[in-house]
């Protein structure tokens, strides 16, 4: 056979992806995709892109996001009430707002100790980190290079799929206002608690 044979067409590639995205269920590096394909990253990037906006044209019960450098195959949100009445409805974390609180500085600042993270909100954050790291939003992401070498925390995928974002990159501003008013406000918790 010669090599022209061998080459794949872009339906073939198209089809491949989707193989892929299914069978893996979670998200998959940009880069595992083009490898197995043997294909340039900015070629397997261009056709995951077409692929998502031809599934999104069409509406169809699944879709391909992206998040980050990866992509994963999911249902389209539109569909989940009839997934309901076959499979058990999976609970969705239930954040509280000390959980979010503590959620956005880790998002915004990360890499970040908890102690960074305890100055910032003026109080003790054990519980709550780990309750994040339990629902899949936050995780370790190594150590700092400093005494005790305390962990260093980051956002996961889960967290961007939970909050309907591709990267952080896509995260909000914050209003400086609010985040003046939260200041008064931590600053106010911590001179009535001493």
């Amino acid at each position: 056979m010669s090599e022209s044979e061998h080459e794949l067409t872009v339906e073939d590639k198209e089809n491949a992806m989707e193989a892929i995205l299914f069978a893996m269920g979670n998200a998959v590096e940009l880069s595992s995709i083009s490898g197995a394909l043997g294909i340039p990253e900015a070629e397997a990037e261009e056709l995951l892109d077409g692929l998502s906006m031809k599934y999104d044209r069409e509406k169809r019960g699944i879709q391909i996001i992206r998040l980050e450098n990866s992509y994963q195959m999911c249902t389209r949100k539109d569909y989940f009430r009839y997934l309901i009445h076959i499979a058990a409805h999976p609970k969705k974390p239930e954040l509280t707002e000390v959980m979010l609180e503590t959620l956005s500085i880790i998002a915004y600042k990360q890499p970040v100790t908890k102690a960074e993270v305890e100055k910032i909100r003026g109080v003790r954050c054990d519980h709550v980190i780990n309750r994040l790291i339990d629902f899949r939003l936050v995780r370790e992401l190594g150590r700092l290079n400093a005494p005790g070498r305390p962990i260093l925390f980051g956002t996961t995928e889960e967290f961007l799929r939970t909050f309907g974002v591709q990267a952080l990159d896509d995260l909000p501003e914050p209003d400086p206002v609010k985040v003046a008013d939260f200041k008064a406000e931590a600053e106010e918790e911590i001179r009535i608690g001493t």
